[in-house]
């Protein structure tokens, strides 16, 4: 069993530490509750911190020094405490964009292959009336991933590469990503309310 090497509250301090942007720290907020989510689904309860922190600092790097994006990240976790262990996973989730580690255990690909895709369902939400996940069907998000113009930044090869990794039909990965985010939201919204009034 994995365990996470730092408290949550020393992860988010590192997190905020080297991120100002709100949409960072939304999006970091983002991938943490997802990947306890998938961490609890798929029957690694005990792992399921780990699996957050490294979904909290997968991007820890990213604002601060974009052109060293997970080059950057080790030498800040090493000095935070983070053993190797989350320090590859962390950096496994942009393999081969920005990375060349590869995801393994199946948390890694979990992350890889949820990362680019939280942004493009949190994109999507926005379009809609509610402005909300709670009411977003599988079939909208899979016009909207059709759509190579809607949230461009969002990358499809990504994020079907990673339903690949996996071993999971892509409509899977849709569906089961669209689930973790649709029952974290609310959690979500209250912790980026509360940066926001800590600012």
């Amino acid at each position: 069993m994995r365990t996470a090497q730092i408290t949550r509250e020393e992860a988010l301090a590192l997190l905020k530490e080297y991120n100002k942007d709100a949409f960072h720290i939304r999006h970091a907020l983002t991938v943490e509750a997802v990947m306890d989510w998938f961490a609890r689904k798929y029957g690694y309860e005990e792992e399921a911190e780990f699996w957050g922190l490294v979904g909290l600092l997968h991007d820890l790097d990213f604002e601060f020094w974009p052109e060293e994006h997970c080059r950057k990240a080790p030498e800040l976790l090493e000095a935070a405490g983070v053993g190797a262990d989350m320090i590859h996973a962390i950096v496994s989730h942009a393999y081969g964009l920005c990375s060349d580690v590869e995801p393994e255990h199946q948390m890694e690909k979990i992350l890889f292959a949820s990362d680019e895709l939280t942004g493009l369902v949190g994109a999507a939400a926005l379009m809609r009336p509610s402005r909300s996940i709670e009411d977003m069907e599988l079939k909208s998000l899979k016009k909207k991933f059709k759509d190579k113009r809607f949230a461009a930044g969002c990358s499809r090869d990504v994020i079907t590469e990673g339903a690949e990794r996996l071993g999971w039909p892509l409509d899977e990965l849709l569906s089961e990503t669209l689930e973790a985010m649709r029952a974290t939201e609310t959690e979500v919204e209250r912790q980026v309310l509360q940066h926001t009034e800590s600012v």
